[in-house]
């Protein structure tokens, strides 16, 4: 199916660097933060912040660490204020870019953001510039070892998913949007607890490039997804898991 090569590409390329834990920590306690306040402070009740809740741990940020800052939230004395903001633009060679942002100073941000687009062959849009050519889902995933391919699939479609993707790296089972804390909850009621489950970005179809074209991409990319502000970065374009090997070696 569409962007499913790439969602593996990222999957790739995102294992093959070394994060910076702190920057990743902190961009985490931002959406925790964020999602506490824009729903109840309790995870139980708040989906959103239950799945940034379950992000958060899954990166071994410790549980006392989250805890104090859903508590800030709740007592009120947490004074960061973050807007969700979503840039777009091209990047070489025509590549699609979405980029997710919560970020206090929007004109920085969007500075920032133009900037390294322009260094890096590519260009920031207007709203809505390339939305277009995405579909906004539900993707809960999980890894290898909830099931075999048949039994994950059997509890997406009794869950009431729309599709599923399974590889050697995982299931990825895709919901509308409406729906993804539904069929996540209906789903970790039968395999467990998911890896991850939040609303993201796909393709409706992918830009082939060679490892030169590869290289231009993947440099901006990455600036991207390194600024503080930056949550997501989601693009449309195809890499050879062997180019993409030589490239994230």
């Amino acid at each position: 199916m569409a962007g499913h090569s790439h969602a593996k590409n990222i999957a790739h390329r995102k294992a093959a660097q070394s994060a910076k834990r702190a920057q990743a920590w902190g961009k985490l306690i931002r959406e925790v933060t964020v999602s506490a306040k824009q729903g109840m402070p309790d995870p139980a009740h708040n989906p959103r912040l239950r799945a940034a809740v379950k992000a958060a741990l899954v990166a071994n940020m410790p549980r006392d660490t989250v805890e104090r800052a859903i508590k800030r939230v709740a007592q009120g004395t947490d004074t960061e204020n973050y807007d969700e903001v979503r840039y777009e633009g091209y990047g070489p060679n025509g590549v699609a870019i979405i980029v997710e942002a919560l970020t206090d100073n929007r004109n920085r941000t969007a500075s920032d953001l133009r900037s390294m687009f322009s260094k890096n062959g590519g260009a920031l849009g207007e709203s809505n510039s390339v939305a277009f050519q995405f579909e906004r889902e539900g993707v809960v995933r999980y890894p290898p070892s909830a099931g075999d391919a048949d039994t994950v699939l059997e509890a997406a479609i009794e869950a009431g998913a729309n599709d599923v993707e399974s590889d050697e790296d995982g299931h990825a089972i895709r919901t509308a949007v409406e729906d993804l804390f539904t069929v996540r909850d209906a789903l970790e009621a039968k395999l467990g607890p998911a890896e991850s489950a939040k609303l993201e970005w796909r393709p409706n179809a992918t830009v082939p490039l060679d490892e030169e074209a590869a290289r231009g991409v993947l440099k901006l990319v990455d600036a991207l997804d390194e600024h503080d502000d930056v949550q997501n970065v989601y693009a449309n374009f195809d890499v050879p898991d062997d180019v993409l090997d030589r490239l994230t070696a």
